[in-house]
């Protein structure tokens, strides 16, 4: 087959990674790719928020399927002009996108099927939304509505703290994102990522993850888009992963299908898990980065059989076949992030390190500048190990980090401590 990802991330690295394994897989075009990604497949230079252009590239170079790594172009209708063309695609509609487009669609769709959240209320109007922190109080968390690349959440653990990220949102921080406000009750216990693949009517749970969002060690300083994360989350026991595909998943895709709006790709649910039970924090509608990181290589060539199968919706058939075994990876930042940061540092080292099952440093904001790997991003590399246990995951990951020689780039380094 000839295969298409789009998306030009750590995320899309490790599909890459993983897709190129598979021996279903004849020619793999990433675009854009990325330095990293440009060692395993093609790259083209392509908008991948532009349906037609998409839908022209993949006609123009026979491709056989195509998988939508990030949010964005889900939200804009790419995956829908591709099927309008008659192309297998992996990822959601934009109608059914919305579940991470708008935190208020998503809170309605809860309240439709019953799954249990945070009580919240929707706000477009400033003052309304500050009346009603002044008289929940804090702590309290406030939500820009629409896409915000992971950063338009903001835990308030005071009022003013609260106010303060009402009069962010509201005075165009998060651009249109912010345009309306969810504000939600804080929600005590440990949060954890649960990924499902969803064909439109069955579903098939692939995978558990933890990640890290604040910058600092000891899950200090501001949010991020993730340092890191490690698979299996411990926290997600059998028993609350029944409870939350039970009461959360399952409602919620029977929903979307009743609207007319099937959903039909993977689905992320962030859960918070207090006493044994889960509640939703969000919805996804793609894999998390960096939790893909830590799927893809607990996965391997499997998950290319997994995603295909749900673009035809054999999902029934299907099944996962894990190793007993833990992954963990840790991001390498460019200095400043997720403030303003320099670009172009060049990055030494990488050609060491190993390349395997159990090794993989996953390209996130990369590029090659004459004949050299430079930093390109915020989030740079996703340094990602396997291990028997996951401390051994973590001391191969952090082996790797400390062989490469980057002064521009930083990491936490207690990724995994919550199960550790």
């Amino acid at each position: 087959m000839n295969i298409l990802i789009l998306g030009g991330g750590g995320r899309e690295h490790s599909l890459a990674w993983a897709v190129k394994q598979n021996p279903k897989c004849d020619r793999l075009i990433v675009a854009p790719g990325n330095a990293g990604i440009a060692m395993l497949a093609e790259c083209a230079d392509l908008d991948i928020l532009d349906g037609a252009a998409v839908v022209t590239f993949a006609e123009e170079n026979a491709v056989d399927f195509v998988i939508v790594g990030p949010e964005a172009p889900l939200a804009a209708g790419v995956a829908d002009a591709l099927r309008a063309a008659g192309i297998l695609t992996f990822g959601p509609s934009a109608a059914a996108a919305r579940l991470e487009a708008s935190k208020g669609f998503t809170k309605e769709i809860c309240d439709a099927s019953g799954a249990p959240t945070a009580g919240y209320a929707r706000f477009t109007d400033r003052a309304a939304a500050e009346d009603y922190i002044r008289v929940q109080g804090a702590p309290i968390v406030v939500k820009a509505d629409g896409l915000a690349a992971g950063k338009g959440v903001i835990v308030a653990m005071t009022e003013a703290e609260a106010l303060a990220a009402v009069a962010d949102m509201f005075g165009g921080e998060f651009g249109e994102a912010g345009a309306e406000v969810v504000i939600e009750e804080f929600m005590d216990g440990e949060e954890a990522s649960l990924f499902v693949l969803c064909d439109g009517k069955d579903v098939l749970a692939v995978g558990t993850a933890q990640d890290h969002k604040r910058v600092g060690d000891g899950d200090t300083g501001p949010n991020t888009g993730g340092m890191g994360a490690y698979s299996p989350a411990p926290v997600l026991s059998e028993a609350v992963l029944d409870q939350a595909m039970a009461e959360i998943v399952r409602p919620t895709v029977a929903e979307m299908a009743r609207r007319g709006t099937p959903f039909q790709g993977v689905l992320y649910a962030g859960l918070m898990i207090e006493d044994g039970r889960a509640r939703l924090v969000e919805y996804n509608v793609r894999f998390g980065d960096p939790e893909c990181q830590v799927l893809m290589m607990r996965l391997g060539a499997q998950a290319f059989d997994l995603i295909h199968a749900c673009a035809e919706r054999r999902l029934g058939e299907m099944q996962v076949t894990w190793a007993a075994d833990h992954a963990l990876t840790v991001v390498m930042a460019a200095a400043g992030y997720p403030g303003a940061y320099a670009k172009g540092s060049q990055i030494r080292g990488l050609d060491e390190l190993p390349e395997d099952s159990r090794h993989m440093v996953f390209h996130a904001g990369t590029a090659e500048r004459d004949g050299s790997v430079v930093a390109s991003g915020g989030r740079v590399l996703n340094v990602t190990a396997r291990g028997a246990s996951l401390a051994e995951a973590r001391d191969r990951a952090y082996g790797m980090v400390d062989a490469i020689d980057w002064p521009g780039g930083f990491c936490r380094r207690d990724i995994g401590w919550r199960a550790l």
